[in-house]
């Protein structure tokens, strides 16, 4: 499948600096930040700096150093807030089916309350 970057999209601005963010961290291949309405009492968002719209997207086509890179900051933002103590939920949503409100690979971090069930049964 071919996948269609859109480099309007909210996050290449945020990557960009036209919009402001309220960063966690930031890495070579990746930035991090706190989304603006969040669900749960910490929130963070983690985005590559690349072009990639999902998840299998980034898994195909990324190089090893961005995948590397972008799975360590998901472990260094759960180990520095903390959240292993009591647990946390990652989250990536791809395409319409699942939602993606932002063609640009973001992975949801939410933790800081009971988080219920993923899915109710249909």
């Amino acid at each position: 499948m071919g996948y269609q970057y859109d480099d309007q999209n909210i996050f290449a601005k945020i990557l960009r600096g036209e919009i402001p963010n309220n960063t966690v961290m930031e890495t070579e291949h990746c930035l991090a930040f706190h989304d603006i309405a969040p669900q749960a009492p910490t929130h963070v968002l983690v985005i590559p700096k690349g072009p990639y719209v999902t998840f299998d997207h980034f898994a195909q086509e990324a190089s090893d150093a961005e995948i590397v890179d972008y799975v360590r900051t998901v472990g260094k933002i759960c180990a520095d807030l903390g959240l292993e103590a009591d647990g946390w939920r990652l989250i990536s949503n791809a395409g319409a089916d699942a939602v993606q409100e932002v063609p640009h690979l973001h992975v949801h971090i939410l933790a800081g309350r009971g988080l219920g069930r993923m899915l109710e049964k249909a």
